[in-house]
């Protein structure tokens, strides 16, 4: 057959765009129709009134409260916008033709692109785009053209993932949000009354906000290679509730197997603290014994679950380098240790006990109890699988790149979290502490009275 010397004509091509972008054909005339129905009906002035009232009220949204904004219409608003004007058409087309991510159909010479079926945009700085793959094409290849796609899309990165057969991800990471600075500590909170434990400030999120955290009824799991700041989530929620230290309203016991070199500069703040592998094993035991305890007062007294005070104090385990007690501790003693934790964990919400836990290596062999953690922190790790093992299941397709963040001072403490209320990742950075900033909470809490304990 000869190759065709016209090209389709434009209302054939317009046809084929309807068909498959049909939202994009549908909403705009049932909008008209509504509105031209509504004028018939109503009148002008009322239809007018109603459209008015529309546009005020989702203006009225935006500008009074900004956070259920960004949240619920920021993300489709977003990717609605960077689908029809940065990811559009021609320029598309363009893009891949220069990264020689295109074909040739060899029968009409014509050049086939291969086609957006959807724009994600969870966050500000991160979009991610299902794109159907051309015959012949596969993953490998967009993986080899990924760096020629960052800087042809003006991103920072681009990550590809594979969906299904012909159908792959591009998670695209535009910006970093929190520039090279670290982010300072919190001022100290003076007064017991400016704490509120379901929602310590830990540091910022890409949107500029407060990071907070809930440390009632949780588990925080923090996962991140060495270099990658999780130190700054081991003090940032001991500053955030220092005067609830200094009232012993909380009471921190603290396992640091690296010779105790993390924490020795604020080994005051502390109920417990181990440096050893036998200190660490009675640290875990007596905290499992305190919880036992705990529950048969709380039973006697007919309550159900706890309330934060000196008599019945938040009672937090922080273990840095988890990995040491769950996995690389002496064999027989580990399965012990594992016990108590799980039992310390899947009891110890309505009586004031959590657990904080700190590792390098977050697989199932390092960390077997790693599901009973209920809030999860993923800084900068060493494989894309890691991502998903800590955050959950598709949540690197989602734009969760911690794999991708350099691990340098300028990215310490730069990590995802999973927004409360989706399943959409938020990246966020905590704050850094430095020694002066410790050695002042220490003064906080300490000045006038003895110490809580003596350190192990």
């Amino acid at each position: 057959m000869p190759k065709p010397t016209r090209s389709q004509g434009l209302e054939v091509r317009a046809i084929k765009w309807g068909v498959r972008h049909p939202g994009m054909v549908a909403v705009p005339a049932g909008l008209a129709t509504a509105v031209a129905k509504s004028a018939v009906e109503w009148g002008l002035p009322t239809t007018g009134g109603i459209v008015g009232g529309a546009v005020l009220g989702v203006a009225g949204w935006y500008r009074g409260h900004p956070a259920s904004f960004d949240q619920v219409a920021g993300p489709w608003l977003r990717a609605f916008r960077r689908r029809w004007l940065t990811y559009v058409g021609r320029r598309w087309a363009d893009i891949l033709a220069d990264c020689d991510l295109v074909t040739v159909n060899r029968r009409t010479d014509a050049m086939v692109v291969p086609r957006i079926l959807r724009v994600r945009s969870a966050s500000p700085s991160i979009d991610t785009i299902h794109v159907r793959l051309n015959r012949g094409q596969t993953p490998a290849l967009f993986e080899e053209r990924a760096d020629a796609l960052a800087h042809a899309l003006l991103a920072q990165r681009v990550a590809v993932v594979k969906i299904k057969p012909q159908v792959i991800g591009l998670v695209i990471e535009r910006e970093n949000p929190f520039g090279a600075d670290p982010i300072p500590a919190i001022d100290l909170p003076h007064d017991a009354d400016e704490v509120d434990l379901g929602a310590i400030e830990l540091g910022d999120t890409e949107y500029g906000t407060a990071w907070t955290q809930s440390f009632l009824g949780q588990h925080l799991f923090t996962a991140g290679a060495t270099g990658s700041g999780k130190g700054s989530l081991l003090w940032s929620p001991l500053r955030g509730m220092a005067p609830l230290l200094r009232d012993r309203v909380v009471l921190p016991d603290v396992i640091d197997l690296k010779e105790g070199m993390e924490t020795e500069i604020g080994a005051p703040l502390f109920h417990r603290r181990a440096i050893e592998w036998a200190d660490a094993v009675s640290v875990v035991e007596s905290f499992r014994d305190e919880l036992k305890a705990r529950q048969a007062v709380l039973r006697e007294q007919g309550k159900r679950k706890f309330t934060p005070s000196v008599e019945t104090p938040l009672r937090l385990l922080q273990i840095d380098e988890l990995g040491m007690m769950t996995s690389y501790g002496p064999a027989s003693e580990v399965r012990g240790v594992l016990k108590l934790l799980a039992e310390i964990m899947t009891q110890g919400r309505a009586a004031g006990f959590g657990v904080c836990g700190y590792v390098q290596e977050p697989t199932k062999d390092t960390v077997p109890i790693r599901e009973l953690f209920t809030a999860r922190v993923c800084l900068s790790v060493t494989s894309q699988s890691q991502v998903d093992m800590v955050l959950g299941d598709g949540m690197r397709l989602r734009g969760a790149l911690a794999d991708e963040i350099p691990l340098d001072p300028a990215h310490a403490g730069i990590g995802f979290v999973v927004e409360q209320g989706s399943r959409n990742p938020l990246r966020v950075r905590a704050s850094f502490q430095t020694d002066q900033d410790i050695r002042d909470l220490v003064a906080f809490v300490t000045s006038g009275r003895p110490r809580l304990h003596a350190v192990a």
